[in-house]
């Protein structure tokens, strides 16, 4: 086969073509030829552990809105990253993912670092994923897996390319588009505009689909016509609606039960851009109050065919949002009662989590990023540092810690030079502290703010659900984590007392680079998901 064209020149062709020329991994053996006279318009990024690669990748994707490109090892890098693609998966994010493979005439014998069913290993948490069959086939498997990442659902997809594929020859991709904005049938739209507009008591539940696909001001509109309260998805990665808005709730808890509360009182409940409902903990209980009906809308199949409850339109939503506003009457409702305000935060040392909260709240430069990874105190902080626009808050809709100090690394690659800020439990950014030493390379402008509690609080608090007043493991001890930034190139701080609590964030969302405060917190555990939490 004459192309004159190589793998590797018709792969970086077509990145090059779909925007994809920053490069996020951790090199191996088995990919070594993929780099071979690397474009000078194409940027490496290097992490030093395959999780931060993945997570890093995700930040920069949620930044630019395009997919991102990541360089992973065989079967063992692509282990490590696993955690970090599974959150990416749940929380919709595209991703490329490269992985090295030993060549194609060593397979047979199960090399070492070899991957024995690549395709098969990510899965499910990858919306694709290959081998392909020949070499020439690389490219045009590539292409196949960005449209596929980047069409709604968008997720991440995963192609694995053995090293001797690379200097093979192969054709250039064709240049082709996917338009993949689509909308439910009009007659359903209809059936949901007349249930609206027929509500005694409507009521808005806000997904990260909202944040994802850009459609917030529509939603707020659409709350504003109809006088319809707004709560956001539990767990939400994303915020959706305005916090500072008269019609917003606030985030509704992962418990069956308590959720149901919530929406009591309300008889028609309208889901927009998430699954039908996330739960953390188990508790008896419907799913709605009695009498309610819920429609509900998402682009994913998947969730709107497993949803158990309520009446499922698979669309995208601005599209169908744009619709339900050309159909939905103007209503004349009282506006619902001011949210309560939190109690102000106890003062004095040791430091209370909250006023460590309500004090960073205070200094925030207005365009900054809040990247949240913070179990033990998360309803605490939605309560006191409300999002108020599109793109201002990130976090994990699934769960796998190590996923926010990578990803605001990730973000802050992408942006204008607003300012990000990851706000981090102590358990949590031992998951992937690696990603600090990225940040120092790259010098991006990162605050990382770490709540140090003195251990996993949330696992705590759970264990005390269901009698376990004392969870082994639990309590984390002896880490100097200033010092820990400083000895991978990140300056900072330990906090102990609220006298110097001002002066040391401040200083913190000054600094020109990435920085980081240790804020020693009161130790006392949160009590999670009860139902006084609002």
């Amino acid at each position: 086969m004459t192309t004159g064209s190589t793998v590797r020149e018709a792969v970086f062709e077509f990145c090059r073509r779909a925007g994809m020329t920053t490069v996020f991994g951790n090199p191996g053996s088995t990919e070594l030829r993929m780099f071979r006279d690397f474009p000078e318009d194409f940027e490496y990024v290097l992490a030093l552990q395959e999780t931060v690669a993945v997570a890093a990748a995700a930040g920069h994707a949620i930044g630019t809105g395009n997919a991102g490109l990541v360089s992973l090892h065989s079967a063992g890098g692509v282990g490590h990253a696993l955690g970090a693609v599974f959150n990416a998966y749940r929380d919709r994010v595209p991703l490329v993912v490269f992985a090295g493979q030993q060549s194609r005439d060593m397979l047979l014998s199960r090399p070492f670092l070899g991957a024995d069913e690549p395709a098969t290993f990510p899965r499910p948490y990858v919306k694709w994923s290959r081998q392909p069959e020949r070499a020439e086939d690389v490219p045009a498997a590539l292409a196949e897996a960005y449209r596929v990442a980047m069409t709604p659902p968008r997720g991440p997809v995963f192609i694995s390319v053995p090293e001797d594929d690379w200097d093979r020859p192969a054709a250039p991709v064709p240049h082709r588009e996917v338009r993949s904005a689509f909308t439910a049938d009009p007659a359903a739209l209809r059936e949901v505009a007349d249930a609206l507009n027929a509500a005694a008591s409507p009521v808005i539940v806000v997904g990260s689909g909202v944040d994802d696909e850009e459609a917030l001001p529509q939603v707020v509109e659409l709350a504003e016509r109809l006088g319809a309260p707004a709560w956001i998805s539990p767990l939400s990665g994303r915020s959706g609606f305005p916090e500072d808005h008269a019609l917003f709730r606030g985030f509704l808890p992962p418990v069956k039960d308590q959720l149901a509360a919530r929406l009591d009182g309300h008889d028609v409940v309208l889901v927009l851009g998430t699954q039908v409902f996330t739960y953390h903990v188990g508790s008896g209980g419907d799913v709605l109050p009695a009498g309610a009906r819920l429609f509900h809308l998402d682009c994913d199949p998947a969730q709107t065919a497993w949803s158990t409850v309520g009446t499922s339109l698979l669309t995208t939503l601005r599209p169908a949002l744009a619709g339900l506003l050309d159909l939905v009457e103007k209503a004349d409702r009282p506006a619902p009662e001011p949210r309560p305000r939190p109690a102000p935060p106890r003062a004095g040392d040791p430091i209370d989590p909250a006023l460590a909260v309500e004090t960073l709240r205070d200094l925030l430069p207005e365009d900054a990023v809040i990247v949240e990874e913070i179990p033990s105190h998360r309803d605490l902080f939605h309560a006191r540092m409300p999002i108020t626009r599109s793109g201002g808050f990130l976090a994990s809709g699934s769960g796998a810690l190590g996923w926010a100090l990578p990803v605001a690394v990730g973000r802050a690659m992408a942006g204008n030079g607003e300012r990000i800020v990851c706000v981090i439990g102590d358990g949590s950014i031992m998951y992937s502290v690696q990603a600090l030493w990225t940040a120092a390379q790259r010098r991006v402008p990162l605050t990382v703010v770490v709540v140090n509690n003195g251990g996993y609080g949330a696992i705590r608090s759970l264990g005390r659900r269901i009698d376990i007043e004392t969870v082994p493991g639990a309590d984390i001890a002896g880490i100097d984590y200033a010092a820990v930034a400083a000895g991978l190139g990140v300056p900072g701080r330990t906090v102990a007392s609220t006298t110097e609590l001002d002066e040391a964030l401040a200083q913190a969302l000054a600094h020109e680079g990435p920085y980081l405060v240790e804020v020693q917190v009161e130790q006392g555990d949160p009590t999670l998901y009860e139902p006084w939490a609002r």
